[in-house]
């Protein structure tokens, strides 16, 4: 400010249109390596009025400031507590009203306004210059923006209806329910590098079956060149819909080794909005729906499969767009920002299939049968009228059934009642030979005779130990049904036992040695059981001759 002061003197000492005068700006401006513009807007900083107010100015005259502001805070208080859903809330000439006619119950007791003391005009004027006006006490606390530092390592996965609502000629329709199918486009984007990759399904609403089978595909490799999103995301974020809710969309993401992230409910922080984060994943809904949808007033897709080509088509050009922030595309940014130990893949679908499953309890019926969404299953005759837990899967007609420690199956569906020119016999169970072994000891065992006449000299022997309790399963990776692979040999050798209907000690040197080293090649149930039945052809007693 002193350099303006002495600039301003020695131009006021030239006359006006001096030449001495450009040459002093100039020299000046070189000076502080400013512009002549901003010299000159200094120079005229000064000269500009400035406003008269009182000496008393900003201080309250009609009560103590402590006071004013204390009656400030308990208007402001009844407008959040008389705010609805709407927004709409008590005003404050009512507000007023009521403090002067009946006062506000506070932690300190009742507290009433005295008439004439404060008018609306100045209850308004001290709002705003407290802060405590209703566009303050509104307003969100500041955004934090946040973003993951390497590719896969969180997902953001929602779905949105399309505005083409349905399609002319749905895939399918469910006869219990009106009207079409609604059109939902599903949409999962990477947080680091904003790389989508979306799909139209038809549905009645957000179901977990079809949110399952999206995000398969969304971790799959895919077959088009341009799409490079896939592998296993360390964590995946969505809302509280019900495919977040789902106990079986939980169970898959654990078997996947991936974390679920729930946004919070709404309301639940205070003024805060807990969705903040859904803008990443709804930035592309809206780009495709105002720069791809819009097109289908031109031309309509007929089908789902045509939808979803064409959206392909659209997403591969969305990916090699610049990046929010980098100089570089999406698709740039998350090729060079992989993980340095890879991607993690994806498994195959039967293995993924293993994962959905949901569990319900069931009472067997007599008859070893249960019916499980209208599909009928025939299980062991050791779980005969028991009740049990089975695990149905949602992509697979496979079931099991869990009694205590022990689990069951695979069971397949199966038909009606067996004709009687094919009548068969279930194979004992454990419980059943336990049934008749008891039977045989109850008519053998007999107590003494000094239970009935008191005689002393007679010693009771005890019955001999119970049967011991069989062995349970253990759990052991992600294949929590062992539907695939055996968890050892042990577990392999009880099954080719239970196919053969015999004990393997029974078989021959070469028979023995022949299941030894099939179990040392490999431990797929699939494949010992299919070369098991070949060796030894089933129609002759333990499949042997």
């Amino acid at each position: 400010m002193e350099a303006i002061v002495a600039l301003r003197r020695r131009l006021a000492a030239l006359p006006i249109r001096h030449p001495e005068r450009l040459v002093l700006m100039d020299s000046m401006a070189n000076l502080y390596a400013v512009s002549r513009t901003t010299l000159y807007r200094l120079l005229r900083g000064d000269r500009r009025p400035k406003d008269a107010h009182r000496a008393d100015r900003g201080k309250p005259r009609i009560m103590p400031a402590v006071e004013i502001e204390h009656w400030c805070e308990i208007v402001a208080a009844l407008k959040v507590r008389t705010t609805n859903k709407k927004g709409r809330c008590l005003s404050n000439a009512r507000i007023l009203e009521l403090l002067v006619e009946y006062g506000v119950e506070t932690p300190d007791g009742l507290e009433k306004l005295p008439p004439g003391r404060l008018s609306e005009s100045t209850l308004n004027r001290h709002l705003r210059r407290l802060g405590y006006d209703r566009d303050r006490m509104t307003r969100e606390p500041p955004a934090v923006r946040f973003q993951a530092e390497f590719a896969n390592a969180l997902w953001h996965f929602d779905m949105s209806p399309s505005d083409l609502k349905e399609l002319e000629t749905p895939p399918w329709l469910d006869p219990d329910r009106q009207g079409a199918p609604m059109l939902m486009l599903f949409s999962v984007v990477d947080d680091r590098s904003g790389v989508a990759y979306q799909e139209y399904r038809c549905v009645y609403g957000e179901d977990v079956e079809t949110g399952l089978r999206f995000l398969f595909n969304a971790m799959s490799a895919k077959e088009e060149a341009g799409n490079p999103l896939q592998g296993i995301p360390s964590a995946i974020q969505l809302d509280n819909g019900p495919v977040g809710k789902s106990a079986v969309f939980r169970r898959v993401m654990e078997c996947l080794g991936v974390e679920v992230i729930l946004h919070m409910p709404r309301d639940s922080d205070g003024r805060r909005t807990t969705a903040r984060s859904k803008g990443k994943v709804e930035r592309p809904f809206r780009t495709v729906k105002e720069a791809h949808e819009t097109l289908y007033h031109f031309h309509k897709p007929a089908t789902e499969t045509e939808a979803n080509r064409w959206l392909v088509n659209y997403v591969i050009k969305y990916n090699h767009r610049d990046h929010r922030t980098e100089d570089h595309s999406r698709q740039e940014d998350w090729l060079t920002h992989l993980p340095a130990d890879g991607l993690r893949a994806m498994c195959s679908w039967e293995r993924f299939c293993t994962f959905a499953r949901e569990p319900e309890r069931r009472t067997v019926a007599i008859d070893c049968r249960l019916t499980v969404a209208g599909v009928t299953y025939e299980v062991d005759a050791e779980l005969a009228g028991e009740e049990v837990i089975v695990w149905w899967g949602l992509f697979d007609q496979e079931l099991f059934a869990e009694l205590g420690d022990d689990r069951y199956g695979p069971f397949q569906p199966v038909g009606g009642p067996i004709p009687i020119h094919r009548y068969r016999k279930h194979r004992k169970s454990r419980r059943e030979h336990r049934a008749d072994q008891v039977a045989q000891l109850a008519e053998k065992i007999s107590i003494p005779r000094a239970a009935v006449s008191g005689e002393s000299d007679i010693v009771v022997c005890a019955p001999p130990g119970a049967a011991l309790m069989p062995p349970a399963k253990p759990f052991d990776g992600p294949d929590p049904f062992h539907e695939l692979t055996f968890p050892n040999a042990v577990a392999a050798r009880q099954a080719i036992a239970e196919e053969l209907r015999l004990p393997l000690a029974k078989l021959g040197d070469e028979d023995r040695a022949f299941i030894t080293q099939l179990l040392a090649e490999t431990l797929s149930r699939p494949v010992i059981i299919a070369t098991i039945r070949a060796r030894f052809p089933a129609g002759r007693k333990g499949g042997i001759a």
